[in-house]
């Protein structure tokens, strides 16, 4: 069995939206454990060296260095990256969150159920809750945040609920989101954009204007915007959580540079710092006076292997292809050893879906194995790409045109070379990147997988027909286990059935791994509580998954 060091335990977030979200997962290091957008679980860090946290102190202000800036605060409108996502939660309270276990369950929401078929989901709100404009939360606002903003034409978010027919308004605090097909997994949905409730009264005032005016019901609202330099709220005075906010002003400062940022971050220049980078978390380690409160999600590097294409439709060449590279020197050139875990599946060690099954079946580094598995492809006279037997393989690797990356893709054609692969390497630009897997215009290609979301999202989308199946590859074991994760919410039986299909994919190979990504919320010694945020009845919530921060709790020490 390999050795993953258990980092903490982590949740889920929403998987791929849309076609257009796919960059976001990319980064700046797409194949590999490196650098990247998404990570995993720390309640309370997931290193032994953070700083005693002592008890809540209110007031005070600190200024927060993001990774870019986001083009809209308006859900629907703006693209909300893991930078946006943490802003969002300041302003924002979402309807759905989960919890350090990995369960969806109510936050700004009272209660969320189900109809016996689950095509029909009841959610019913908390009571004397407010916009930050005096508007109240109640049924009829989230109809209008539903029927004219979220599925209008333009939505970014409009695909994502696609299977809503309807949402209807039962009473004051009661909507029913209606669903055209059974799905269990409906509320994850909610744990993002879809589920972040806005002021109806502020969107109609603002207009066009509106996703620069945010108005939700979070713990800070709205002061100033100065694009690109600098975005103000101040503390929610009428918040529906008593005792909460702690801090009187939060001030968010995209920084996209690492070195500036984690510089600004040693300096005091800014209080609060986020990184998707294994390199910057490595030496944000070293910062003195610095506590960082790390995440390893699901998100893992890679690379797409096209089984439509011979010789990949062979399983013995995906099989070959996995066996041939060492993980271990892969994630080295991305910076993240001794940090980022090997990656076997969707799911990360932390995930209560990972299969320890399906990690023992995912082919390690074996070299001769992998000889004997290419040497039995390229001598079968009945070898799928129709060349005579003993013909080596000839294929194209692509990934984006990154230093670390050229690198990385430079490892895997030597891996490949040693078993008798002529493998070119082509640097494709990032944008045609992603078309090209989606056109499946490719032979074997970087790539990034999962994330935090539901397992019948991630599966759903990777290994079903539809734009976002880049490897084209479909199983009937898959089929069986997705209809079970649709049709029901037993956690064992969810368990078990995405045990089944991880196992079905470790031995099938459509894709190859990396490492997962490790992500950081560094801060100065004095913020506090930065993971440590809990829902309304006490239950321990998911920590920072990918940088993200539920702003609310924290503090700042006197």
């Amino acid at each position: 069995m390999r050795g993953h060091p258990r980092l903490t335990r982590g949740p889920w977030r929403r998987t791929l939206a849309s076609v257009g979200l796919v960059g976001l997962l990319l980064g700046s290091a797409a194949c590999g454990g490196g650098d990247s957008d998404e990570g995993g679980n720390a309640s309370e860090g997931t290193r032994e060296d953070i700083s005693e946290q002592g008890d809540p102190v209110e007031g005070g202000s600190i200024e927060v260095g993001l990774e870019a800036e986001t083009n809209s605060w308006l859900p629907g409108e703006g693209s909300f990256g893991n930078p946006g996502t943490t802003v969002a939660f300041a302003l924002y309270d979402p309807l759905m969150k989960r919890t350090e276990d990995g369960e969806v369950k109510p936050y700004l929401a009272e209660s969320m159920e189900p109809n016996d078929d689950f095509t029909t989901w009841t959610l019913t709100l908390r009571p004397d809750v407010q916009f930050h404009d005096g508007t109240p939360l109640n049924g009829e606002a989230l109809k209008v945040n539903f029927d004219e903003y979220l599925t209008a034409p333009g939505s970014n978010v409009a695909s994502t609920l696609a299977e809503v027919t309807s949402l209807e308004v039962v009473d004051e605090l009661t909507v029913e989101y209606r669903l055209a097909a059974t799905n269990a997994a409906f509320p994850d949905i909610l744990t993002q954009a879809p589920g972040w409730p806005f002021s109806p009264t502020a969107a109609a005032q603002f207009g066009e204007d509106a996703g620069s005016n945010p108005v939700g019901t979070g713990p800070f609202q709205f002061v100033s915007w100065q694009r690109d330099s600098r975005l103000t709220v101040e503390k929610n005075e009428n918040y529906w959580q008593d005792g909460l906010p702690y801090l009187d002003e939060i001030v968010f400062r995209p920084i996209p540079d690492e070195d500036t940022r984690l510089a600004s971050l040693e300096s005091g220049d800014v209080q609060a710092m986020q990184t998707l980078r294994q390199s910057t978390i490595a030496r944000a380690r070293d910062v003195s006076g610095v506590d960082n409160y790390e995440y390893l999600g699901n998100n893992a590097g890679g690379s797409l292997i096209n089984t439509s294409r011979p010789p990949f439709d062979d399983v013995r060449v995906r099989q070959a292809l996995a066996h041939a590279i060492d993980q271990e020197a892969l994630i080295e050139i991305l910076g993240g050893t001794g940090m980022t875990p090997p990656a076997t599946q969707y799911f990360s060690p932390d995930s209560p879906y990972y299969s320890e099954e399906a990690e023992e079946a995912f082919p390690d580094f074996d070299p001769e194995r992998a000889q004997e598995l290419y040497d039995e492809y390229i001598n079968d006279p009945a070898r799928s790409d129709g060349q005579p037997a003993g013909t080596d393989l000839s294929f194209t690797y692509n990934c984006p045109p990154d230093p670390s990356l050229n690198e990385l893709s430079q490892l895997y054609q030597s891996f490949w070379g040693n078993l008798g692969m002529d493998v070119s390497l082509r640097a494709v630009e990032q944008a045609a990147h992603i078309q090209n897997a989606i056109a499946r215009d490719y032979d074997v290609q970087c790539f990034r997988f999962s994330e935090e979301a539901d397992p019948y999202f991630i599966l759903d989308e990777a290994f079903t027909p539809g734009p976002l199946n880049f490897t084209v590859y479909q199983s009937p074991e898959i089929d069986t286990a997705l209809e079970t994760l649709r049709t029901t919410t037993d956690l064992d039986e969810r368990k078990e059935a995405v045990a089944a299909a991880s196992l079905n994919i470790s031995e099938n190979v459509p894709n190859l791994f990396t490492g997962y990504t490790l992500t950081d919320v560094a801060v100065r010694e004095e913020v506090k509580n930065v993971g440590g945020w809990e829902f309304p009845d006490g239950t321990m919530g998911d920590g920072v998954p990918g940088a993200t921060t539920m702003w609310g709790f924290v503090w700042l020490a006197d």
